[in-house]
């Protein structure tokens, strides 16, 4: 069988360069990575690992959500709607909603990984042959205004995964504005949404068992000694993720075990024992407190589907009317 032909349209011109995302993020007085500078090719595999992970409920709870009520979910969906992924990661969760739906058959899935996008479309294209698909490598939020050019066709935007929960609380209500901007009457928003429950149940799920999570963040140091020339000694930092409940979000940090200097080409940077640098954030969320988030930003709640121990939402958004 001959593998079929993935065009996949690249605006990396529209990505700010990796040394510029370190250099800037290792300068700051508390020193920090972006969460998307996880997902290189090992990175990605990684994170594919721990959505598997007897800790990671994510992922199991919200395909199970998806399962559950894919009856419901087609209804708000529609039959004839364009479908945009924001961050496809695996195939499963799409998968899952195109088996639900007569008609939608075009797909749009928009991703900063190449072997992501390329892993997601062969897949569905095996199941799917009929799928029309556009695939775009670019970080989703420098590349919205792609999706003005669906016009004249109902769209439902998918950002599942909790991945919202990754944006700082400013970041989160301008990019919720920018969806805003980007939806006619009768589109659609499908977010999921971690919701907030124990500590004990939040912690264990970035600090698994395997070490998975742990490898999955260190990669990022290994990363930057690959592409950069760095001289990071990765065995010299620890993973360590905790809950911060005033700000209820998990923290993922990177621990210097030492005092140490790291160079990145001619830049040096000097790291004090216990210092950290912090590499992700994963907020919770009160489902009452996100409605209120989604109206200042002109967006309206019309429905959430919730898992019976209420770890996790998928919610349909819509713009306001007038």
């Amino acid at each position: 069988m001959t593998k079929t032909a993935i065009d996949i349209l690249d605006l990396n011109p529209l990505l700010s360069s990796f040394k510029e995302e370190v250099l800037m993020g290792l300068s700051q007085n508390q020193k920090q990575l972006h969460p998307k500078l996880f997902y290189d090719v090992k990175g990605s595999r990684l994170f594919n690992q721990i959505t598997t992970l007897p800790e990671y409920y994510l992922t199991r709870v919200e395909k199970e959500i998806l399962a559950t009520y894919h009856s419901d979910i087609s209804s708000f969906i529609g039959n004839d709607a364009s479908l945009i992924e924001l961050g496809c990661g695996s195939e499963e969760k799409i998968q899952l909603i195109l088996e639900t739906l007569q008609q939608s058959k075009c797909y749009i899935p928009i991703d900063i990984s190449e072997e992501a996008l390329e892993n997601t479309v062969e897949k569905l294209m095996d199941t799917n042959p009929l799928l029309e698909v556009q695939a775009i490598r670019a970080d989703y939020t420098q590349a919205l205004s792609f999706l003005s050019r669906e016009q004249g066709k109902k769209k439902v935007i998918l950002f599942l995964g909790s991945t919202l929960g990754n944006f700082e609380v400013g970041d989160r209500n301008y990019f919720l504005q920018q969806l805003a901007t980007y939806l006619n009457p009768g589109d659609g928003l499908m977010i999921g949404i971690d919701l907030k429950k124990s500590p004990t149940i939040l912690e264990a799920a970035y600090n698994d068992a395997a070490g998975v999570t742990a490898s999955f963040n260190k990669n990022l140091l290994h990363r930057i000694n690959r592409e950069l020339g760095a001289n990071f000694q990765v065995e010299q930092f620890e993973h360590r993720a905790l809950f911060n409940e005033e700000e209820s979000r998990i923290e993922m940090h990177l621990v210097s075990k030492i005092n140490q200097d790291v160079l990145i080409g001619e830049e040096s940077f000097s790291f004090s024992a216990e210092e950290t640098i912090h590499t992700e954030n994963s907020y919770k969320f009160d489902l009452e407190d996100f409605q209120l988030t989604l109206k200042k930003a002109g967006l309206h709640f019309s429905k959430a589907w919730i898992d019976p121990q209420s770890y996790f939402a998928v919610t349909y958004i819509e713009p306001l009317k007038g």
